[in-house]
C-alpha cells in the first residue's frame, strides 16, 4: 500500500480486475517484458509480475514514488523489477529497451494525453506484435487512431487497447474479445 501522502490515482481494483480478466484470455504472462508508464505506485507492474511476467520496467518521474516502487518491487519480486526515474515523454524518445506489453496510466488531466499513443508507436520500444493499453477518462476517445483495437469501460476508468500494425497496415495481433 502506498503512503497516503502520495499524489496518485491508482487504477481501481474493479477496473484492474476487468483489465486482467480480458488479458488473461489471450496473453501468456511468462514471456512478457512489461513497460509501465506513469507508474505511480507500481500497482500494474506488481500485478503483471504476480501473474508470472518475465520482468517489468516502471517509469515514474516522481523520485519519491519511484523509490517506493523500487523498494516494494525488490521485496516482492527480487530481480524482476526495474524502475526508471524519468519524464515519460523523454523516456519514449530515448530508450533503447524493447517491450512486449506497454501500459500507460497518465494523470487524467495531462495536457498531452492524446499524443501518448503516437509517441509509443513512434518509439523504438516495441517488439513485433506489441500490445499497448492506455488508461484514461471518458473525456477522450482514441477510436480513430490507426492502431486502435478496442475500448473497455469499468466505471469511470477507460482502457483503450492498441495493436502494432504491420507494414501492410493491418493488425499484427487482432483482439477479438466479446
Amino acid at each position: 500500500m502506498a503512503p497516503s501522502s502520495f499524489d496518485v490515482r491508482p487504477t481501481t481494483d474493479f477496473a484492474k480486475e476487468g483489465l486482467f480478466n480480458v488479458l488473461d484470455n489471450f496473453i501468456e504472462y511468462e514471456a512478457l517484458d512489461i513497460l509501465d508508464l506513469f507508474a505511480g505506485t507500481g500497482n500494474i507492474s506488481y500485478e503483471f509480475l504476480s501473474r508470472g511476467a518475465k520482468n517489468a520496467t516502471a517509469v515514474e518521474a516522481n523520485k519519491r514514488h519511484a523509490h517506493f516502487i523500487q523498494k516494494t518491487g525488490e521485496t516482492l519480486f527480487a530481480g524482476k523489477m526495474r524502475v526508471i526515474i524519468s519524464d515519460v515523454f523523454k523516456f519514449l524518445e530515448k530508450s533503447p529497451l524493447h517491450y512486449d506489453f506497454i501500459f500507460a496510466d497518465p494523470p487524467y488531466e495531462l495536457e498531452n494525453i492524446v499524443k501518448i499513443p503516437d509517441l509509443v508507436f513512434a518509439s523504438q520500444n516495441m517488439k513485433p506484435g506489441m500490445l499497448f493499453v492506455l488508461e484514461h477518462s471518458a473525456d477522450y476517445s482514441f477510436s480513430d487512431h490507426p492502431n486502435f483495437s478496442q475500448e473497455r469501460k469499468y466505471g469511470k476508468v477507460h482502457f483503450t487497447f492498441f495493436n502494432q500494425k504491420s507494414e501492410n497496415n493491418s493488425p499484427k495481433q487482432v483482439l477479438e474479445i466479446t
